[in-house]
């Protein structure tokens, strides 16, 4: 039997990459499960743009993009123009203010969902505005590697370590999906993108595009797959009766600002160990295809 629709919102550096696309695109065609409530625009910064600031803007940009291409008529929300400056300060923005807000709403038995594939500045900041709606929301975030990789160095987390630590600390429940040594197993081809998504609409036919110019641009002539890595974080809501994943309960491990597991808070959390590509492939085909 399926669970009731989960309220949800998405927390994105959508332009980084080419997997938020995917992640958003996948939240956005499970209506029968999930309930996409608003998107907001995550900081980030690598060599696709000069600022943290612009990344944001940049991620709006290809949020309404998205929006547009899945005819789907969702707010979004501009958010934090730089990272935390420490674990006591939020970054104010339309973003904080509108989960500080919102999450006041719902409560621990009805919680508000926030899938974060990105780095957490925002969720941080709303935490530190409204600290009582740790209690009414489940942050289920992409950051982080597995806990027996080598470093914890990761993108999402390595951006806003301040941020990291804030809600992992802070955030009652808790659901961490580590990028390498995990999540790295859910990767894309060539031949699916072209076989299974060119041809059935706007949407799949952009989401292809986009993995396929990316990849040759740096392997011109060489076999490929491509992490899509954050569509795992949407799974999770999905995951009923274990289908996509498991997960256990962990001890919370905050990560230090050397790029490594550092400091227990005595608190627990969900930490995503395993992830069943195949079955989450075909699910995700299948509800982006139709």
């Amino acid at each position: 039997m399926i669970e009731q629709i989960k309220d949800v919102v998405i927390d994105t550096d959508a332009y980084n990459e080419i997997d938020d696309q995917f992640a958003i695109a996948y939240a956005l065609r499970s209506k029968k499960e999930l309930n996409v409530k608003a998107i907001y625009a995550a900081p980030f910064l690598n060599a696709k743009v000069k600022t943290a600031c612009e990344g944001m803007e940049k991620s709006y940009e290809e949020i309404e993009r998205l929006l547009l291409l899945a005819k789907a008529d969702i707010k979004v929300y501009k958010g934090s123009r730089k990272y935390l400056p420490d674990e006591n300060t939020p970054v104010i923005s339309d973003t904080a203010k509108d989960l500080a807000e919102r999450a006041k709403k719902y409560s621990p038995k009805r919680p508000l969902y926030v899938v974060a594939i990105g780095a957490i500045t925002n969720i941080a900041s709303a935490i530190l505005l409204a600290p009582e709606i740790v209690y009414n929301i489940v942050v289920v975030w992409l950051g982080g590697h597995a806990r027996h990789y080598s470093d914890t160095k990761e993108f999402n987390m390595i951006q806003d370590v301040a941020a990291a630590r804030v809600v992992m600390r802070k955030c009652v429940n808790f659901v961490q999906l580590p990028c390498v040594g995990v999540v790295d197993v859910f990767r894309v081809s060539c031949a699916e993108l072209e076989k299974f998504y060119f041809g059935k609409n706007e949407l799949s036919d952009y989401l292809a595009k986009n993995v396929i110019e990316e990849v040759r641009a740096f392997r011109p002539d060489n076999m490929w797959s491509r992490v899509i890595w954050d569509v795992t974080a949407v799974a999770y809501l999905l995951n009923f009766n274990d289908k996509f994943m498991k997960s256990r309960a962990e001890k919370v491990i905050l990560p230090n600002y050397d790029g490594f597991y550092d400091e227990e808070t005595g608190g627990t959390m969900t930490y995503v160990y395993h992830i069943e590509r195949d079955e989450l492939f075909e699910d995700l085909t299948k509800k982006i295809t139709a």
